[in-house]
């Protein structure tokens, strides 16, 4: 080899070695960088497994309020299923008071109306039979044997309803079914009412019924003149 030739393959072998040392160099900057993105890959999982810790003590905080509400929920609507039970018994009783006061008011005025006005003889209040499994409850009962062979039943009514009326209706056709000892007398219905709807007022009288209202806190009949009952 010449002198010529070697001072060649060293200049040669000179620019390998530098592009070699470039070659490394940029290898080590790569893997530099590889290592910080391995390093912010590894602080961002970290961060992510962070936030899903807190999400799932977020969901277990969750569930437990959820529960909670259940079960506040649950013991309201106890309470009111409670306060519902009572309410209706109170109203019952008021119902039932309301109901008591309006026949103690009904019953000496209806008394008077039976005696001197329809000549009964004999009056009860709170009549009540019992036969073969069959019942039957009356306001009022009243009768006579001598001059005048009737009797009436009386239904007091604090407010009239439409079905006040089938109501009387249904006692007057079970009447003689269950009270056969007054069949030889003519049977007829009175309706003895505090409050009355003026469109039923007229329904009474068709049902063949006489009517009983509140004038100065005492039940009179208030029936027209051409009105006929019917006989039961």
């Amino acid at each position: 080899m010449t002198d010529e030739e070697l001072k060649n393959l060293v200049a040669s072998l000179a620019i390998a070695q530098q592009e070699t040392n470039k070659g490394i160099a940029e290898l080590r900057l790569s893997q530099q960088e590889t290592d910080k993105q391995i390093s912010e890959l590894r602080l961002s999982q970290q961060e992510t497994d962070k936030q899903i810790s807190e999400l799932r003590l977020s969901q277990q905080e969750t569930d437990k309020q959820i529960k909670e509400t259940d079960r506040q929920l649950k013991e309201t609507d106890r309470q009111l299923r409670v306060q519902l039970t009572e309410l209706k018994k109170q109203i019952g009783g008021l119902g039932e008071k309301f109901g008591s006061f309006t026949e103690g008011m009904a019953f000496p005025a209806m008394t008077k109306i039976l005696t001197q006005q329809l000549g009964m003889e004999a009056i009860t209040t709170r009549f009540r039979i019992k036969k073969n499994g069959d019942s039957l409850e009356l306001d009022v009962f009243a009768y006579a044997n001598t001059t005048r062979n009737e009797a009436y039943i009386v239904e007091v009514k604090s407010h009239l309803r439409a079905e006040g009326i089938e109501q009387l209706r249904k006692i007057m056709e079970k009447f003689r079914k269950l009270v056969p000892e007054h069949n030889d007398k003519k049977l007829y219905g009175i309706l003895a009412v505090v409050d009355l709807p003026d469109k039923l007022r007229q329904e009474v009288f068709d049902n063949g019924f006489y009517l009983a209202l509140i004038h100065d806190d005492q039940f009179i009949l208030d029936t027209p003149p051409e009105f006929i009952p019917k006989c039961w």
